[in-house]
């Protein structure tokens, strides 16, 4: 059975080979120069860390660079590995202690939002916790459609409205319902949202209101999903998300099709919100919590993951 650092070396293959990948060529038995700085300030944008975070590492190598006296290239992979990973927090536990708990999964069209419903599904099945979708993505066609089938495949009751029915609607009433019903989880698929449409987000706003009045404190989470290999556009929608509905936790989807995957270090630095779930291939176990370790062993291709 394939391990937890093996999901992560293989999942990151691509980002390791790629951006990433240059660092070992960069980072060899050379000196030191202006040069070694400006190309690393190239390979590190390029790996979507962002322009203010990468000055802030750079500053920080630069920093080292004096106090220690380092004067070899290859001396400064450690500190960059260890500078990379003071910038990603662990994520915290998940404890739910509603029962109810409601979970509001958000994200737009094509992040892989739906299918990460499902994958989360099958993880929270497998510690032993009762379910419920409410399908509340009323607008694309097929989406209450592919949650049914999932539901099916589970064995999860879904409850969902008609066609262009109200979202909202259809979230109140499936928070009652798993209310009434005493399951211990109800994931909230929600319609896949442009952040740049402001009617769009609204309405987002809206569902997350009644949530509320239909069981007090309600959502206890609220998900972003993120494509990763949309890079840092991923960061301007996670912005808006946050505003819009007070986003919890980031899920990383499709981590292991990114050439980068650098955008993790710019959602934590400008949103301050944990990374909670990793995608790193498409079965159920491929969908994994979120590890800083492993994660930055991948994207450097280290051989202590071997």
């Amino acid at each position: 059975m394939i391990n937890a650092f093996d999901k992560w070396k293989n999942g990151l293959a691509k980002t390791s080979k790629t951006a990433f990948g240059q660092l070992a060529t960069l980072l060899g038995a050379t000196e030191i120069t202006r040069e070694t700085f400006d190309d690393l300030e190239a390979l590190l944008i390029q790996a979507d860390l962002g322009i203010e975070t990468t000055a802030e590492i750079l500053a920080a190598l630069r920093r080292l660079v004096q106090t220690e006296g380092l004067t070899r290239s290859e001396e400064l992979s450690a500190a960059l590995q260890a500078e990379l990973r003071s910038r990603l927090d662990t994520p915290p536990a998940l404890l739910w202690t509603n029962k109810p708990s409601v979970i509001m999964v958000v994200g737009v069209n094509g992040s892989g939002k739906t299918t990460t419903i499902a994958k989360l599904a099958q993880r929270f099945q497998s510690e032993g916790r009762s379910l419920l979708f409410g399908a509340a993505d009323t607008f694309r066609a097929g989406a209450v459609d592919q949650l049914q089938v999932w539901g099916e495949r589970l064995k999860v009751d879904v409850i969902s409205g008609a066609p262009e029915s109200d979202p909202g609607a259809v979230a109140f009433s499936a928070v009652q319902s798993g209310a009434a019903r005493g399951v211990d989880l109800i994931l909230l698929d929600t319609a896949g949202r442009l952040h740049t449409r402001f009617n769009l987000m609204e309405e987002l706003k809206k569902v997350y209101r009644v949530i509320g009045k239909a069981l007090p404190g309600a959502p206890h989470a609220t998900w972003l999903v993120l494509d990763a290999t949309t890079g840092q556009n991923a960061l301007q929608q996670a912005k808006a998300f946050k505003e819009a509905v007070g986003v919890t936790g980031v899920i990383l989807s499709k981590l292991d099709s990114s050439a980068r995957g650098g955008m993790a270090f710019a959602i934590q630095r400008e949103l301050k919100l944990p990374i909670l779930f990793a995608g790193l291939g498409e079965k159920a176990e491929d969908l994994i919590p979120f590890d800083p370790e492993a994660f930055i062993e991948g994207i450097l291709g280290n051989k202590s993951l071997a």
